[in-house]
């Protein structure tokens, strides 16, 4: 598949009477797309659009998800495909439009309690790269009738639309920059490179339910068994996110959109390996589930002829024996293996990093340790409810103070410790 992203870096984001993108600017007609998401379900009790730009003095939390907007332009598909009836054709080709340096960031009352908190300004926003991103945040609430799941929903399905819907405004837009990537048949790729290693990537989901649930082309991955995908098909929104896991490490939809992984795989592709594509697995519950994935993902990679593979996980815990079992299991097939993942190892870096080990994995790449202790200083206006942060995932009694400062685990940041490295941590020399 060959996929062409016609990047139009957006300089600024503001309200207006006519919906359009002029001069790197996105204008938002608020009462049109409000008008357009209080009608996407009947449950919807309130929605409230704002604007956070990077240096504001705004805090976002609890934050359920963001989206990037796009729109297809050419070849087959639409954005998030899955999501209606008819929109089921496989995507990862022609051309695709990106508003790139917009997100959509939706929040409300607090659905799962992992959910997490966004600075566009002070030592938070420094954890995050959303603090960079002109940002539409659309705060809604939803009516007494819907349970957990109907309300994650409900926010899951306002983030996607309103994504889709500003992103068609780019459709006629002359892009800044484009840049094509592709990745041929089986057979076809592995004849194209063959003195280079071949090398893929094991791209673990958030699976484990209860409200820890990923979606590919509109399906929940807990319900299959591991499979291929071509990386255009990742960057161009099969994947989303509908999970509520810890800020740090959830793969929100935009980072799935953005993937530094495929990103960089592509960047050294025909020059220092040969990029044979995905194997989209599961994060189960049981033993025997997580048996039968990681079975299934040697046997797929096997089935490749990969050399080499990098595995990512999504969350920690209990995802952490997932990512032992894939890493064990691909080495004894003699499948070279890198494993990207983020430490909570407490607050004073001194406990046992991840809930699982093995002695095959000994090219480990950390993102991080997400008990790391921050002091967020008060913000001048809140978008979303600031209460939550005694029980948000990496809060605790008495985080938030009477100032409206916090105190928390760099947990309870959007993004801090993605373990696929769309973050802005690093190391330093000791």
């Amino acid at each position: 598949m060959k996929l062409e992203l016609g990047n139009i870096h957006v300089r600024d984001l503001a309200f207006g009477s006519v919906s359009e993108v002029k001069e790197n600017t996105v204008v938002i007609d608020k009462q049109a797309l409000t008008g357009y998401l209080s009608e996407l379900d009947h449950r919807i009790r309130s929605l409230e659009l704002s604007i956070a730009k990077p240096g504001d003095s705004i805090r976002i939390m609890p934050v359920k998800d963001a989206i990037e907007p796009r729109v297809k332009v050419s070849g087959a598909g639409s954005i998030f495909p899955g999501r209606h009836l008819g929109e089921e054709a496989m995507v990862g080709e022609g051309r695709t439009h990106v508003l790139k340096g917009m997100a959509v960031i939706t929040t409300g009352e607090v659905v799962g309690f992992q959910e997490g908190i966004l600075d566009m300004s002070g030592p938070g926003a420094d954890y995050t790269p959303f603090s960079s991103t002109m940002n539409l945040v659309i705060q809604c609430e939803v009516d007494e009738s819907c349970n957990q799941y109907d309300h994650e929903g409900v926010l899951r399905l306002i983030g996607l639309e309103a994504g889709r819907w500003i992103g068609k405004l780019a459709a006629d837009v002359e892009p800044d920059e484009i840049h094509t990537y592709e990745t041929k048949p089986l057979l076809e790729q592995a004849a194209e490179y063959p003195n280079l290693p071949k090398v893929g990537y094991v791209y673990m989901l958030q699976s484990q339910g209860l409200l820890h649930d990923t979606y590919c082309y509109g399906v929940d991955v807990k319900g299959m068994l591991p499979t291929l995908l071509y990386p255009t098909e990742v960057m161009d929104g099969a994947i989303i996110s509908g999970n509520c896991v810890s800020a740090c490490d959830k793969n929100t939809s935009f980072v799935h959109q953005n993937s530094p992984v495929i990103y960089d795989l592509y960047r050294h592709h025909g020059s220092k390996y040969n990029f044979m594509g995905v194997i989209v697995t599961n994060e189960n519950v049981t033993l025997r589930d997580k048996e039968r994935s990681s079975n299934y993902v040697v046997k797929l990679a096997k089935q490749m002829g990969w050399d080499a593979a990098i595995v990512s996980e999504e969350g920690f815990g209990n995802p952490d024996a997932d990512l032992m079992m894939n890493c064990a299991k691909l080495e004894a097939a003699g499948i070279q293996t890198v494993l990207l993942t983020d430490e909570y190892a407490g607050q004073n870096g001194e406990s046992q990093s991840l809930a699982d080990s093995h002695k095959s994995a000994d090219a480990v790449v950390t993102n991080g340790n997400a008990n790391q202790l921050i002091t967020l200083p008060a913000m001048d206006t809140v978008l979303g409810y600031d209460r939550y942060a005694d029980m948000v995932a990496g809060g605790f009694q008495g985080s938030l103070h009477e100032d409206g400062s916090i105190t928390v685990e760099i947990q309870a940041i959007l993004s801090a410790t993605s373990e696929l490295g769309y973050h802005h941590l690093t190391t330093k020399a000791s």
